[in-house]
């Protein structure tokens, strides 16, 4: 799901960095691209237009570096736009104040990385917190993600 959404991001982006300088209709077929790439990763329609509206009121007026294009710009503000609605760049840990033992569920996409997932953050929790950890796989399909 993220490859494909990052590839089609990817192609806009190479497309306005072809670009000198870039109009208001540059940024629109951008932003519909955006919008199209988002809606085809399943991203919530609500979540998709609250984005590309937060992205086109950062674009619009946005005064450009001399050292930037226009295009690097748009792909400045798109990109940190994503980091906030994804979470920040702000570390948030995980809240074990609880009666053990604490259940931590992870759900997702086939193929996201929630195994992998799983074992760093057990492994950091053993390591650096001194917690003690037990993960249990309920993959029945893949016998290796139980290893």
């Amino acid at each position: 799901m993220f490859e494909s959404l990052s590839n089609r991001l990817s192609d806009v982006f190479d497309r306005l960095r072809r670009r000198g300088a870039l109009g208001e209709e540059d940024v629109a077929a951008a932003l519909r691209e955006i919008r199209i790439a988002l809606l085809e990763a399943d991203v919530a329609l609500p979540v998709v237009k609250d984005f590309i509206n937060a992205v086109r009121d950062r674009a619009v007026g946005q005064e450009v570096l001399r050292s930037v294009t226009p295009a690097q710009m748009v792909v400045k503000i798109v990109h940190d736009h994503l980091v906030e609605t994804l979470g920040g760049t702000g570390e948030v840990g995980l809240n074990l104040n609880a009666v053990p033992p604490v259940v931590v569920m992870m759900v997702g996409l086939q193929g996201s990385g929630k195994t992998t997932s799983a074992a760093k953050i057990a492994l950091r929790l053993r390591n650096r917190d001194k917690k003690k950890v037990l993960i249990a796989s309920l993959d029945v399909q893949r016998p290796a993600a139980q290893e």
